[in-house]
This record gives C-alpha cells, structure tokens and sequence, in this order.
C-alpha cells in the first residue's frame, strides 16, 4: 500500500461534519494507534486524535524489543509470556520491514547460573509452541567471547544464547498510523481534548481543539475509547471528577553510545543488576543502546516530557562498566531519553467495572461508558487492540465483526522481507528531492526524509521529523542539533508556517537537542 494519507485540511473539514463516528480513540501510542487499526479493519466509522505527536511520550522511548519478557518468567506470568511470544510472530510475519529477529546472549561468571539460564530459557522455548524463532542453546567461554568481544572476560565461564525480536518504535507508530489511513480511518495529530459531551449520563463525544489554529469541533461517536496511556487518569477525570487513580508512573531511561563499545551484532543482557531489573546492551541502528531502570516517578503524570536522573545514568553506566571491557562514561553518551511506564495497581481498579485481561494490561468501563485501555507493552499492542474493540463493540452496539489482524498486513510491508523501513514506500522517496543528500555526515538521514515525513507521514514540526520520524535525536543529539536550520527550510517550503510559527518550532527542536544531551 502507498496511499497517501488525506491532508490535515481535509481531515479538519471532515471533522466539520455532523456525521456520528462508530469509534472515537483518544491518544496516539502504541495503543491507539493499534485499536484504530483494528478499528478501521473491521469496517467501523473510525477517528484517532492524539494531543501532541503521534508516539510523542512512552511510545517512542522503549528498549526496541518485541519479545516474551524472559524476567516474566521469574515473576511466574506464564500466560503473559506466551501471549507475547505469540504476539511477537504475528509482528514479524506482518511488518517484516519494521521487526526483526535478534540474538540476545546471556553471560554466566558461575557455573551454576549456566545452568538455571538454560533451564530458564528451555522453558521461553517451549511456551513459544510454533512461534520460536530459533531454539536457545549453551555457548562455552569462547564462543560467547567470540560473539560479543567487548565482554569482560575474567571469570567467565560460559552462556546462553536465544532469539527475540527489535524494531524501531517510532516508526512502527507511525506505519499503524498509516496504516489505520489505508484502511478509511482519519488519524489527527496536534488536537487536544478539552471536554466530554454527555447525554443522559452517557458518553457521547469530546470537544476537541486544533493546537495550531485553536479552532474547537464538537464530535460525536457510538463508542469512545481512552488510549492516552500515562495520562489516562486525567482523561478519566472527565468523566467522573472523583475517579480513583488507576495508574502510578514508573521511569525508565535509555542510554546511547557508539557500536564500538559492544561490537558485533548481538545483544547483551545481564540478568542481575542492583536494582531487581535485567540490563541489555543491544545494537540498534549502528549504536548501542543501554537500558533500562525502574524508578517510581507518581509525580510526573502530567508531565509529557520526563528526564533522566543522575542515579540512573550513573547505575546505568556502572552496571555497563561491570560487564564491558571498555566502561563508557557520560562524555561517550550521544544521547539519553526516557520515558513513563503507565504501571496499574489493580487495587486501585473498581473489579465490578474492569476486565483484567493481563497483569499487563487492563480495560475498564466507566458508568457513563467511556472505555479505558491502560498498561500493556508494543510486544501485545496488537492483542489489547483486539480486546478493547471487541468490548467497544459490545458497549456500543456496534456489528459483530471478527479481528482481522493477526494476518494483516502493516503498510510498506514488503512481499519479501528487505532491510529497509520505508518498505514498498521506499520508491515514494527515492523520488524526492534531496534523496542523496545526507542532513549531517554522522546521521544516516537525507533532505527526501523530511520531505516524505511532511507530505505522507503527518510531521507538523522540526521535533516531530528529529525524533519520531527519523531517530536522529535518539542517535546523536549533537549532531541532530546541528540539522535544524536546514529541516527548518524544509518546512518553509512544504508547509509555508508564519515566521512565528516556524522559529517556534526552531525554538522547540533546540530545546528537545538539550534534553537529549542531559542539558539539565
């Protein structure tokens, strides 16, 4: 599929109308952008709006991992593990472009934890069924040396090695979001909800606000489903006043370094650290990324942009430094980020009005009937998708229709896999200027990536093609920083801003570099 999406002008107009939706889904993550998939796929009337970008807030700074969750299996969540094994397949068989698999090694300094890791990682095998992607297997000393030689060797006795899935989250929000557009939905960025319309006590609606005219529209649909992740209480707040907080934000941070840190093309993870957590080390796009913590952050629920904390970049590279040969420190980060886990605690959920589905994840009805998808991970974004319009469907008497996204296939999937994140789009932008012509000589992005982020891909700002549409300030802070007057001329020609509007963005996008170069 190549559609071009409607442009924001039409989409606005459509707004305009007075025609009732089937779904209304508010917040553009990983799990409104996938309800609106399946949404759209069954053939309902379907509107997305997100409030700032799509994949603006936890969506976009993950571990990259499409995976089981090997720590679930410590904790005992069997029936989470294997849902997301499952889940995993379906996300490489249908965005083969996006999802691919990845060698993780675990390195085992005591005979003893070889042994446990093995019996660990037999039993991920098994709970996979069919959908294992290669059986785990026991390295001795050398071969682990071998595959990750930036390891520290001494004591080292051995490992395990077993296969999951990476991806790349921001473009993976953005492919759902194309294509939810493919299959008839409108997807809006940039429109805020101010308030829920109401009739007889029940839900009906939402005034929403352009953030860049400040126009409002009054729309109205059969089934309104809260998608906003960590913000989801306050959405809920809307409704009722009074509602009990369902969510308790936990911080995880990521840090960037160079290849030459871990060199190789596997990944680390070390299953033991200080704080209770497993630690990888995974190449990504010609980097490595460290991660992640756990920390507790219930003051930050309003807050859309988080930062990381000294103690965490400094455990962070201290639990790098115990296991690398080469320990990086703060002046090798090129970038760090984090982002806000919408953690639930289930005793704060009214159990008359919630369908637990997981431990992950949780929908809840509100009396008014305002449908709320909380928790969860992109690894099963597709199953909570298929559950919350499955129970939007039942709420708001829409036709029974079966999921069809198991085998659906994700826009720009190509018929064979090809390493290339555009897809079959990828001759769309081959067309554009500027496709040879790189924006800064240390990131591997071009003058046709803007242009095709603003044309086909709804970027509405500098920050929105530095960090979501490209990963360049995931990358490279510095360097990112160093491309913003030439996007910015960009803009100027495809959209045309006011002067304001456009040094605004500018303004933005160099405050955004700061954040990711720890500028705090």
């Amino acid at each position: 599929m190549t559609n071009t999406p409607a442009s924001r002008e039409d989409s606005l107009a459509t707004l305009r109308e007075s025609r009732p939706w089937d779904v209304l889904i508010i917040g553009g993550g990983a799990s409104g952008l996938g309800a609106a998939v399946d949404a759209a796929a069954r053939g309902y009337r379907t509107l997305l709006v997100e409030a700032r970008d799509f994949a603006s807030g936890t969506s976009s700074c993950s571990t990259k991992l499409i995976h089981g969750g090997v720590r679930y299996l410590r904790q005992g969540d069997v029936g989470m593990v294997r849902n997301a094994l499952h889940e995993r397949t379906y996300l490489l068989n249908n965005a083969a472009h996006l999802v691919h698999p990845l060698a993780f090694i675990i390195p085992a300094w005591h005979t003893v934890d070889r042994i446990m890791y093995a019996a660990g990682l037999t039993l991920y095998d098994l709970l996979s069924g069919g959908h294992a992607l290669e059986a785990s297997r026991s390295l001795n000393r050398q071969q682990v040396i071998t595959a990750l030689p930036g390891l520290r060797r001494a004591g080292l006795c051995g490992g395990i090695r077993y296969w999951d899935g990476q991806f790349d989250d921001a473009r993976l929000a953005i492919t759902l979001m194309r294509t939810a557009t493919d299959l008839g939905a409108s997807c809006l960025n940039y429109l805020p909800v101010t308030r829920l319309l109401k009739s007889s006590d029940r839900v009906t609606g939402a005034v929403l606000r352009d953030a860049e005219s400040g126009e409002e529209f009054e729309v109205s649909a059969r089934a309104i489903i809260n998608a906003t992740g960590v913000h989801a209480d306050s959405l809920r707040r809307l409704d009722e006043p009074d509602a009990a907080p369902l969510l308790t934000p936990s911080q995880g941070i990521h840090l960037v370094v160079d290849a030459d840190f871990l060199p190789g093309k596997q990944a680390l993870m070390i299953p033991k650290t200080e704080d209770g957590r497993v630690m990888f080390a995974i190449p990504w796009q010609g980097k490595v990324l460290l991660g992640t913590t756990d920390t507790p952050r219930p003051e930050l629920q309003q807050l859309n942009d988080p930062q990381p904390l000294a103690q965490e970049i400094d455990f962070l590279l201290r639990t790098a430094a115990s296991v690398l040969t080469r320990p990086p420190t703060r002046a090798d980060i090129r970038s760090a980020f984090a982002g806000l886990r919408p953690l639930i605690h289930p005793n704060n959920a009214d159990e008359k009005n919630t369908a637990a589905l997981s431990r992950e994840h949780a929908i809840l009805v509100s009396a008014s009937g305002l449908i709320t998808v909380a928790g969860g991970k992109w690894t099963t974004y597709r199953l909570m998708a298929e559950q919350v319009i499955d129970r939007a469907s039942e709420v708001a008497g829409l036709p029974a229709t079966p999921c069809p996204t198991r085998t659906l296939k994700l826009h720009g999937s190509p018929c064979q896999p090809i390493n290339d994140a555009y897809g079959s789009d990828a001759p769309l932008l081959a067309a554009l200027p500027g496709y040879d012509k790189l924006l800064h000589p240390n990131l591997p992005y071009t003058e046709a990536m803007v242009r095709f982020a603003i044309r086909h891909e709804a970027a509405r700002t500098i920050e929105d093609v530095l960090a979501r549409r490209t990963r360049a300030l995931f990358h490279d802070a510095a360097a990112a920083e160093k491309t913003i007057e030439r996007i910015a001329g960009i803009f100027a020609e495809e959209l045309q801003p006011s002067p304001e509007r456009l040094a605004g963005m500018i303004d933005t996008a160099r405050d955004s570099a700061g954040r990711f170069r720890l500028d705090f």
